[in-house]
């Protein structure tokens, strides 16, 4: 079919290889995977993909604006221009990477891809939009080298593929090419959170910069993956927005413009952590509902099943949707994966999301098909809600959690 973008497949192709790897690391008795954490990691990679939607194209026209305007050099595609292009771009990478744990700011953008306890592929899906705009902005010195947008979209395709296979405690280590390829070895040791592994290993496909650059460790002691500080907390918001709360509330206590400007430009390694002690108490509350069943499960299983066939089908036909449907398809999705979390660690308040999810959907139909009805279903639907919503909010919470 014409119209169609075949870069939906993305979804099905990454899917593959998490239940492949699933189903090989629980035939070999390897516990590599809990629910909770992949269902997390998968929460991220979702919005990241969401978000590819609105953005890719910016991004190129972004990369073309420059080489229109601002190019050196006129460069052609040839076998010598891509072979220097896929090294530029890793090395603009590793840069980029290596601020990105060097400076809060920019680890305010990074740290939700290590913030998972498990290292596997699910975790290789965790990229934010913040990392996607900051190292755009790494990478755009390209297009003002002289390479085209259309070489440079090709290659951060390749770039942004290659990476996800080195998520994994599955492949050990892989001989001579550990010598100049970042390989799953490499890497682990980049998310380990023990103390001689801290800050190493920041390439993306070439391990060379990093040896280069004295940032190189070898996968010795196993690691253990995750923040020196653990996060312990499966929110999708929390997860993204923390330490630039932690960051705000250390601003605010600083009297000086210079400490403000040492906070946010300084070394997270010299952050004082109780912070997030204070930030935990303002923004997650103890509203929970007290452990019990885990019927919650199945419903969030089912929750993101249907969201990725959502995505799927969001992306695939995407050419042929107009703009309307896919703010609201993206405003769903993002709704679904924010209550994902939340049902994980067992909050009440999705009991909101809930209604807001079935809000936008019959404000979507009224918007195609503009039949009263609707609009009288949700006037009901709010009356009642009002009315009686102490026992429409218990039984809810019943059916989900088992308890209430």
């Amino acid at each position: 079919m014409t119209g169609l973008n075949y870069f939906a497949l993305a979804v099905p192709f990454f899917l593959f290889f998490i239940a492949l790897e699933y189903y090989v690391a629980r035939k070999s008795g390897k516990p590599y995977f809990r629910f909770e954490s992949t269902v997390a990691n998968m929460n991220v990679g979702i919005i990241e993909r969401v978000t590819d939607l609105f953005t890719v194209g910016a991004f190129y026209y972004f990369y073309d604006f420059l080489h229109t305007r601002y190019a050196i050099f006129d460069i052609k595609p040839g076998v010598l221009m891509w072979l220097a292009l896929i090294f530029a771009t890793d090395f603009l990478w590793y840069w980029y990477h290596r601020f990105g744990h060097k400076i809060n700011l920019f680890w305010g953008f990074h740290v939700v891809h290590h913030t998972s306890e498990e290292f596997n592929y699910s975790a290789g899906t965790r990229i934010t939009i913040f990392q996607s705009v900051v190292r755009t902005l790494f990478w755009a010195i390209l297009p003002v080298i002289g390479f085209p947008a259309s070489m440079i979209s090709a290659i951060l395709i390749i770039h942004g593929l290659y990476p996800f296979f080195t998520h994994t405690r599955l492949i050990g280590k892989l001989g001579w090419l550990e010598y100049f390829l970042v390989t799953p070895s490499h890497h682990r040791v980049h998310h380990a959170s023990n103390e001689q592994y801290l800050d190493k290993n920041y390439g993306d496909m070439f391990i060379i910069w990093d040896k280069l650059f004295g940032t190189f460790a070898e996968e010795k002691e196993e690691p253990v993956y995750g923040l020196t500080k653990q996060l312990n907390s499966y929110s999708f918001l929390w997860q993204h927005f923390h330490f630039l709360v932690e960051i705000w509330y250390a601003v605010k206590r600083e009297n000086t413009i210079s400490g403000k400007f040492r906070i946010i430009f300084g070394n997270p390694a010299a952050f004082d952590p109780e912070i997030r002690n204070k930030a935990e108490q303002k923004f997650l509350s103890d509203d929970r509902v007290p452990a019990g069943s885990r019927r919650f499960r199945n419903y969030v299983l089912a929750q993101i099943s249907f969201t990725l066939a959502l995505l799927f089908g969001l992306l695939l036909f995407e050419h042929q949707l107009s703009m309307f449907l896919q703010v609201s398809a993206a405003l769903f999705i993002l709704i679904t994966v924010i209550n994902c979390g939340a049902i994980l660690e067992q909050r009440k308040w999705v009991f909101f999301l809930e209604f807001a999810r079935i809000s936008l959907v019959l404000l979507t139909v009224f918007y195609y098909y503009p039949n009263p009805k609707l609009i009288i279903v949700l006037y009901v639907m709010i009356v009642a809600l009002i009315s009686y919503y102490s026992y429409i909010k218990k039984q809810y919470l019943t059916l989900v959690y088992g308890n209430s």
